[in-house]
């Protein structure tokens, strides 16, 4: 991407998240908020904080199953560069955290950042195929508007067509060489794939991607139970995790502020939920679970010895094609 292209993308994005933030505090009737949060059961709220870390712990064996073809990377090291990553979501625009968890395990495995970066790829295209396996669940118990079951179909095709594109490449390796010859940045990301995508913890990977993306309801729903509302059940919660994904499948502003708060909003009034108190849960539901990643991130970024802004400058100039692994 261009650095003017960046430029226009995070203007967007912030003005997008500044609008969306404006609507949900309009008429959220926030006075009433702090007796709201007195009421909360803390016991569901611990349980909610409990559950949110355990979807990054997921994550991160999902990590270490697919890099097992490369190299064998430490349960505690990939959690640590996926909180550090987190923690860059959070305070850093246009998930600059993706980049920066890629460089940490590359510098901490002495693995070619190539192939921390191709993982990712890969982890999306699992992530997309079971969101939309997950969607079609979903609407089976929990009607959906038009418009998300639209999206789910929109995320289907580019998923397949994604999926299928993969697919070839990690079979046709030689045949992409030949194609590509004087693309060297393409053959590295072909080699990558091509170690990772030929074995069998490739398959172990995709099904572990399943734990990871379920445990991302049971926060929404613990958070509802603190907060009283008993309209939101396990599917309901499910529901609303479905279009807090597909709303924020593309780069937002930090924590996806804004957006995130008016993608739950959303959910909520589909389930009865009064606009206004939907509006005021949103604002709680969103500060519940970024905070424990914040302060996950904070001590895992802390053990580096990195300023965050020095991370993403030496992600940055290390994006360089590295030489591929053999294979």
């Amino acid at each position: 991407m261009t650095s003017a292209r960046g430029k226009v993308l995070l203007v967007v994005t912030n003005l997008l998240s500044i609008a969306c933030l404006i609507w949900v505090l309009r008429g959220a009737e926030l006075d009433q908020l702090g007796g709201e949060i007195r009421q909360m059961s803390w016991v569901w709220v611990l349980a909610a904080s409990v559950s949110d870390i355990t979807v990054y712990v997921l994550q991160a064996w999902r990590w270490g199953i697919l890099l097992t073809p490369v190299a064998h990377i430490p349960l505690m090291r990939s959690i640590r560069a996926i909180y550090v990553g987190l923690f860059a979501n959070e305070v850093l625009p246009l998930r600059s955290g993706e980049i920066i968890r890629c460089y940490l395990l590359s510098r901490w495995g002495s693995l070619p950042l190539s192939v921390t970066l191709s993982s990712i790829l890969i982890e999306r295209v699992f992530d997309g195929i079971w969101l939309v396996l997950y969607l079609a669940a979903v609407v089976q118990f929990v009607d959906l508007p038009k418009s998300v079951q639209n999206g789910g179909n929109v995320l289907m095709l580019v998923i397949a067509l994604v999926a299928g594109v993969l697919g070839w490449v990690i079979f046709n390796k030689e045949r992409v060489k030949r194609l590509f010859p004087n693309s060297p940045r393409l053959l590295v990301l072909v080699e990558d794939l091509y170690l990772m995508g030929n074995s069998r913890s490739f398959y172990s990977s995709w099904l572990a991607s399943l734990p990871h993306l379920l445990s991302m309801t049971l926060p929404i729903y613990c958070v509802a139970k603190a907060y009283g509302l008993e309209e939101i059940g396990l599917g309901e919660a499910a529901a609303i995790n479905v279009i807090v994904r597909l709303g924020t499948v593309i780069p937002n502003a930090p924590g996806n502020l804004g957006t995130y708060q008016a993608l739950a909003v959303l959910g909520l009034t589909l389930f009865g939920v009064e606009p206004a108190q939907a509006k005021r849960f949103s604002l709680v539901l969103w500060g519940i679970v970024t905070l424990p990643l914040l302060l996950a991130g904070f001590v895992a970024l802390s053990v580096t010895g990195f300023k965050i802004t020095e991370l993403q400058k030496q992600a940055q100039d290390h994006t360089e094609p590295a030489p591929p692994l053999a294979g």
